[in-house]
């Protein structure tokens, strides 16, 4: 039986920080328990490649070049009530598979999840 390729997804996990800051030890217990769990679920079927969680968006900087100069401002890009906290890197057959195992992230009960194929430049 010929071998299955794989893809490479990406799910970016979107959430409003402030959750965070307000919640009580008790809540970033059971979170964290979430992704733990979330994580040894999709090592434990091969798709994760790899993953991780990002600092407070108090902590980015987004650059730009415009009219050769670099321009630096801090925060992120954009204004809006959900914020990238963090990714996944899956090896799935396909876009269904990755949506799939998206599905399970735990931010997707009070954020979202956007699901991206990445790009194979050795293909």
């Amino acid at each position: 039986m010929p071998e299955t390729k794989t893809k490479r997804y990406i799910a970016l996990i979107y959430t409003d920080e402030s959750r965070d800051v307000n919640a009580t030890p008790e809540d970033m217990q059971k979170v964290m328990a979430a992704y733990n769990a979330y994580t040894e679920e999709i090592r434990k079927a091969g798709v994760m490649e790899t993953g991780d969680a990002l600092d407070s968006i108090s902590t980015a900087t987004t650059v730009r070049i415009r009219n050769g100069q670099r321009l630096t401002t801090d925060g992120p890009f954009a204004e809006t009530k959900e914020q990238l906290g963090g990714f996944y890197i899956l090896k799935c057959k396909d876009l269904d598979e990755a949506i799939h195992w998206a599905s399970k992230i735990p931010a997707t009960e009070y954020g979202s999840v956007e699901v991206r194929p990445i790009m194979g430049f050795d293909d």
